[in-house]
């Protein structure tokens, strides 16, 4: 599987990181690679989602292109608002 970062995804690190909220290319990866869910939305596109802390996961916003996932964006929210789609 390849994965690449629209331009908005690449800016998305930065602006996590201003906010004292850094996550990781590895960590979006790990979330595509093996997510713990996964919810199909309207234009093909889906969101992946993982658990990263005790109290944080993240869901990545993605769509395929044949073997080629698209990151369009990504972020962290608190587990309990999500979990409950599992």
């Amino acid at each position: 599987m390849k994965i690449r970062y629209t331009f908005h995804a690449m800016q998305k690190f930065e602006m996590l990181k201003r906010h004292h909220f850094e996550v990781s290319q590895e960590e979006v990866e790990k979330t595509l690679k093996w997510p713990e869910a996964i919810f199909p939305q309207e234009g093909g596109r889906f969101i992946a989602q993982r658990t990263i802390t005790e109290d944080h996961m993240i869901r990545v916003i993605y769509r395929e292109e044949g073997d080629t996932k698209i990151v369009i964006t990504f972020y962290p929210t608190r587990r309990g608002r999500y979990e409950s789609d599992v």
